[in-house]
């Protein structure tokens, strides 16, 4: 029995109608380059996601360790972020300052930041939680202002500044003591803080009070606590997976564009 030749088995393909596998060099090249690239990136999203899976979990260690004195060197921001520390002074409410926009279950409010003098005379900024439009003056929530003297809270301390694109950084409007992120030197300096008093201001962190001590229990309920939360979106294997799809989905098109089928003869 004699075998086809290639061009008898070619013709017969293409008078059955049937499909080759015929690429073009450019649609080749494209291919090559979109899938690596793709690919590329999706590896890049995994990598990602171990990063901020090691962050997260670093940082939820920090905050739940037990609390350490306030260092005395506060410059690197970034390693002492999320640190839990116990705080030795008194507020300083007749100087609160608002961080607007803020949100507790759905509800729109502010965020009430306090001056709070250490007993070794620096200030730190303290967030102490959450209130209601209604309930910004301070007289509307009197019984939590704790007006008792040098006390002991924890928190943890967070940098300042906007942690977004500057581009998309908006204004805060300081004549208004309406505060959009924490930008501690401006805040700061809408106290007067040489004039009141403030005369150690540490500008580079603030902190966010813990519900525990003598804040564990407020007269009235307010400020609302809400330091603890670690406010990173984890997204990666997300995106990772789009990438992957999108690689599959080009080399798919591919395969489709690249097979043809044979003219059919009549």
């Amino acid at each position: 029995m004699i075998d086809p030749m290639p061009e008898q088995v070619e013709q017969t393909m293409a008078e059955r109608g049937g499909r080759r596998f015929r690429p073009t060099p450019w649609a080749t090249a494209f291919t090559i380059l979109g899938v690596a690239l793709l690919i590329g990136l999706g590896t890049w999203q995994l990598q990602r996601l171990e990063w901020k899976e090691e962050l997260i979990a670093e940082r939820h260690t920090r905050s739940t360790d037990s609390a350490v004195p306030l260092p005395g060197d506060l410059s690197d921001s970034k390693a002492l972020d999320y640190v839990r520390v116990e705080l030795v002074g008194r507020f300083l409410h007749d100087k609160e300052l608002y961080l607007g926009s803020r949100t507790l279950k759905g509800s729109v409010g502010y965020h009430v930041v306090t001056p709070f003098r250490l007993s070794d005379g620096r200030t730190l900024l303290v967030n102490r939680g959450w209130v209601p439009p209604e309930r910004r003056d301070p007289e509307s929530r009197a019984a939590g202002q704790l007006d008792g003297g040098e006390i002991r809270i924890e928190a943890l301390l967070r940098p300042g500044g906007w942690r977004g694109w500057s581009f998309t950084r908006p204004a805060n409007d300081p004549a208004g003591n309406l505060w959009l992120w924490p930008d501690l030197p401006a805040m700061f300096a809408a106290l007067g803080a040489e004039a009141a008093g403030l005369e150690r201001p540490v500008t580079t962190l603030y902190a966010e009070s813990l519900p525990v001590g003598p804040l564990a229990e407020l007269p009235g309920g307010l400020p609302v606590a809400v330091a603890g939360a670690i406010d990173l979106r984890n997204e990666h294997l997300e995106y990772a997976l789009t990438w992957y799809a999108l690689a599959l989905a080009l080399l798919i098109i591919y395969l489709i564009y690249s097979t043809r089928r044979g003219a059919a003869q009549p």
